[in-house]
């Protein structure tokens, strides 16, 4: 005898039923698919179309999907002429359930059906992305110093000891190749604590005369402070040919300040010390910000000649050629342009802040 559709609902998925014998009635089977069919469509239009679209999905589940692995378990056990019949009615339930889903995803999108949709609600505002003021401050200087006859140059950023120190003169003691002071990812390899990696890297693909611009990521143990960050942007310049010489480096530097910073502002030079230039020097301007104490004094950058030693480490005749660089940081320099006083909220990532800076 055939169980009723109690029995049949109560199915598990992992048997067929014990009620489906050889040659159930074909007319109960297509009951049960009806039925649940007609179930399955009842409860998504009972749903509130606020309701999340996963959570409808779950309760569907909860409902057909036993009952669904016991409909095409039984059409196994059906007498072999009701088969076909069978199947298609199955083929069909099937298409009626996903027909009932997304007829409730539209519903949801619209929220028109239960009257949710309010047609007097002012309208989002449109937001548009734009750049942050350090990459905005980047673009800036590599157009100036594209105007000044620079092109860009680009350098990976997990470098070898080489690269990052060794050709660069630091001495094997110096302390910056300490595990307190950078990240290394092997015994030779490290994330690269400035760019001026690039500058060797460029001598020794192309010959002089040199004139790059490299800007890029860099990394150091640095704890997360107003005026620090572990990773940060930097860029630098190289200039190398003949009878380069130090008033070269001040004139282009100057040149730079002017035009962003202003034609009227002054720049002033002192003495600095780098491993890898030889005289080093230190370039401040002249900075209003915005404090009410008006023009002041701020580092920008650190500059040189460079040292006769990353000369030959690149591969060149230091008596020959000459050459300088320099090398700031966009982020500060972001920070004396706008007003800044804490670089942490350059990397924050709130756009309502970051907005106020948009172009």
């Amino acid at each position: 005898m055939v169980a009723g559709p109690a029995a049949f609902q109560d199915a598990g998925p992992a048997r067929i039923p014990a009620f489906f014998k050889p040659h159930v009635q074909l007319s109960e089977y297509l009951a049960q698919a009806d039925a649940l069919a007609h179930e399955a469509r009842a409860l998504l239009d009972g749903l509130d179309p606020s309701t999340r679209l996963d959570v409808a999905k779950g309760q569907l589940n909860a409902l057909k999907d036993d009952r669904l692995n016991a409909l095409q378990g039984a059409l196994r056990v059906l007498a072999p002429e009701d088969r076909r019949a069978a199947g298609t009615a199955f083929n069909t339930l099937k298409t009626a359930i996903q027909a009932s889903l997304d007829a409730f995803s539209a519903r949801q999108s619209t929220g028109r059906a239960s009257g949710t949709f309010d047609a007097t609600m002012p309208a989002r505002r449109e937001w548009q992305g734009t750049l942050h003021p350090v990459t905005l401050v980047i673009d800036e200087i590599c157009e100036i110093f594209r105007e000044l006859g620079f092109t860009i140059a680009l350098g990976p950023e997990a470098e070898t000891e080489r690269y990052n120190f060794g050709a660069l003169n630091f001495p094997p003691d110096h302390p910056a190749m300490e595990l307190h002071d950078t990240l290394y990812l092997g015994d030779d390899t490290l994330l690269r604590t400035h760019t001026s990696p690039v500058q060797v890297r460029t001598l020794q693909q192309f010959a002089p005369p040199v004139r790059v611009l490299a800007p890029g990521q860099v990394y150091r143990r640095d704890f997360f402070d107003a005026t620090h960050a572990p990773a940060f942007m930097q860029l630098e310049g190289l200039a190398v040919d003949e009878d380069i010489s130090f008033v070269d480096l001040k004139a282009t530097l100057a040149e730079f300040a002017r035009r962003f910073y202003g034609a009227s502002r002054r720049v002033r030079f002192g003495p600095s010390y780098f491993p890898f230039v030889e005289p080093g020097a230190q370039m401040d301007v002249e900075v209003d910000l915005n404090d009410g104490k008006g023009l002041r004094w701020v580092e920008i950058l650190g500059c040189g000649m460079v040292h006769p030693n990353v000369l030959e480490a690149a591969g060149l005749d230091s008596e020959k050629y000459t050459g300088w660089a320099f090398g700031m940081g966009p982020a500060r320099i972001a920070m004396s342009r706008y007003d800044i006083h804490d670089i942490r909220l350059l990397y924050d990532s709130d756009v309502r802040f970051l907005e106020q800076f948009a172009r």
